[in-house]
């Protein structure tokens, strides 16, 4: 039986920064690796200056743009199924809370919830991924669009369990937190996220909690690489890179994850290590 993965994102670039070495680690392996990214990102903030127009209310362009941008990312990738959810354009970048983005018409946040679900199940019953992959039910770090993701997942999930066996969240853990801050004073860099510990890392989770852990440090090139496509969005320097906050953070090699749904099957360490573990 041939082996599916469905990772599903809220954002182009988001696939790269949370779960790249995965993706380049089973697309390896001859695994189906299957991309469903629910906006074209229109929000996100343009690091590049000639390309700051793409942004304008009046031009919109940016979402357009990055469907480029993630398709470069994707083949550095080795993933060559890419898909937004209902198609692409269908649902908006919906910003954070409380801005005009967020109550576009259009936005992500403000979708039938059934409706974007139908657009996943759809997907589902294609391809037929024994895993599914996307964020917790606050979204990682609180975003919308992450949380509407999650939300939506969790839905089509419910109507194929007869064909996902497990479904697992994005997770860094806290000793990934510290490790980046390490990194980046020995290299001189601003600290992780502009903090000086893990404990004001909002999204850092107890290492207890990480149920698999993915050791792709084999394929950290080809994640870099993927962030690098990401031009507009992600500063990438060395192992380092950083957002339009200018907040350095390191690319990791090794990815977490807890599993949401699903018999686990731990190794001696008490941690997966192979997402398929028992499918």
């Amino acid at each position: 039986m041939t082996r599916s993965l469905l990772l599903v994102h809220a954002h182009p670039d988001d696939e790269s920064i949370g779960t790249g070495a995965t993706m380049a680690y089973y697309a390896a392996q001859g695994v189906h690796v299957t991309l469903v990214t629910c906006t074209l990102g229109e929000e996100g903030e343009i690091l590049v200056p000639e390309l700051r127009l793409l942004g304008a209310d009046e031009a919109d362009q940016l979402g357009g743009y990055r469907i480029w941008e993630l398709r470069r990312a994707c083949a550095a990738l080795g993933v060559t199924d890419q898909r937004f959810l209902g198609g692409a354009g269908r649902y908006r970048d919906s910003g954070m809370m409380g801005t005009p983005a967020n109550s576009h018409p259009r936005s992500f946040w403000q979708a039938d919830l059934d409706e974007a679900a139908d657009h996943l199940v759809e997907v589902i019953r294609e391809i037929r991924p024994q895993v599914v992959v996307t964020y917790d039910e606050n979204g990682g770090y609180g975003h919308p669009d992450h949380i509407q993701a999650h939300r939506v997942t969790v839905r089509a999930v419910e109507r194929t369990r007869d064909i996902v066996a497990k479904l697992y969240a994005t997770a860094v853990p806290r000793s990934a937190v510290e490790e980046g801050i390490r990194a980046l004073r020995e290299a001189g860099h601003p600290n992780f996220f502009g903090v000086d510990n893990a404990d004001e890392v909002p999204f850092a989770r107890p290492d207890d909690v990480i149920t698999a852990t993915i050791d792709a440090r084999a394929h950290l090139d080809q994640k870099i690489a993927a962030l690098r496509a990401h031009a507009t969005q992600i500063a990438v320097d060395g192992p380092f890179f950083a957002l339009s906050n200018n907040i350095g953070q390191k690319a990791f090699g090794i990815e977490h994850y807890v599993l949401l749904e699903g018999k686990p099957e731990p190794d001696t360490d008490g941690r997966e290590h192979d997402l398929f573990a028992g499918t």
